[in-house]
């Protein structure tokens, strides 16, 4: 063992600084989810606080906005799941059959671009469209003959905008992930496809989807793995005291009764039940996908 190590030093090395960033910045503060059992006291620190079982969990379980939180934030996920994972994809797909360079690099640059807006400008410019009186989109709405439609009061119209925001902002990213796997598609396959007689179309259900499908399905894996968490920032954001029956999340939750109410061991329980929720999930899907497709995180 020592023999291997000295002599592959240097591979070693390389993974040090990645290891012990994650040693202390990700597995050191864990030993702070004990306060999620106790009655958490900052003057006697968390050792010195007193146990309390699984009393914080009761009350998370008991309480009036449990199922509220719980479906809210389920339904978000799913509907940001099923209506934004495929645009990636399609959009990849789409770019990779186009012929004009120039024309390309510019489409994918316009598709990525606004993945480097920051959350918060984002939702300015969300609020600066929808606006009922002032917004481009309810000018256009009158124009043709309807009534302004308040987008961010009513909260029916709270989880159409978050999706259908998030897809222009971060469809770009996946986008450029779905290429780079098509770029190592073999070329002598469509080659051989063109010899037999198979058209665009048949050469992308055929050829293309069957090639990316490995890491269409390790990301799926990822975003189920993940549907009990959702950006916390773009849903405070977003959120008026209108809209709170819909846009109100665990993490926001967590957010408002954690750091704004000072009440740490109830919210790190809750933080807890969401990630272990999430990882019962991850460990289910990564299993089934094993079973179906032979592809796995492990």
């Amino acid at each position: 063992m020592a023999k291997k190590l000295l002599r592959n030093y240097q591979l070693y090395l390389f993974v040090l600084p990645v290891v012990v960033y994650y040693l202390i910045f990700h597995y050191y503060p864990m030993y702070g989810v004990q306060i999620a059992f106790k009655n958490f006291m900052a003057t006697e620190g968390i050792w010195g606080s007193p146990w309390i079982g699984f009393d914080h969990f009761e009350r998370f379980f008991n309480s009036f906005q449990f199922e509220r939180l719980i479906l809210n934030t389920i339904y978000l996920n799913l509907l940001q799941l099923i209506v934004g994972f495929p645009v990636p994809i399609i959009l990849a797909l789409m770019l990779n059959q186009l012929m004009n360079k120039k024309f390309k690099r510019f489409s994918q640059t316009v598709v990525y671009a606004p993945h480097f807006i920051s959350t918060v400008v984002m939702a300015g410019i969300i609020f600066l469209f929808l606006s009922e009186s002032t917004g481009m989109v309810n000018k256009i709405i009158v124009l043709l003959g309807g009534e302004p439609i308040n987008f961010m009061g009513e909260p029916g119209w709270f989880r159409p905008v978050y999706v259908l925001s998030d897809i222009w902002q971060n469809a770009g990213f996946g986008t450029v992930i779905y290429l780079a796997a098509l770029a190592g598609v073999n070329p002598e396959l469509h080659e051989s496809a063109v010899v037999d007689g198979a058209n665009k179309f048949q050469r992308i259900i055929h050829i293309d989807i069957p090639s990316i499908m490995p890491t269409m399905v390790i990301l799926l894996i990822l975003s189920i793995g993940n549907l009990m968490s959702i950006g916390f920032e773009k849903v405070l954001l977003l959120q008026t005291s209108l809209n709170q029956s819909t846009s109100e999340v665990i993490a926001t939750y967590v957010y408002k009764n954690g750091v704004l109410q000072g009440q740490y061991s109830f919210t790190t329980a809750v933080g807890l039940f969401n990630s272990i929720i999430n990882f019962v999930l991850l460990l289910i899907v990564n299993q089934a996908a094993k079973k179906l497709t032979n592809v796995s995180l492990w």
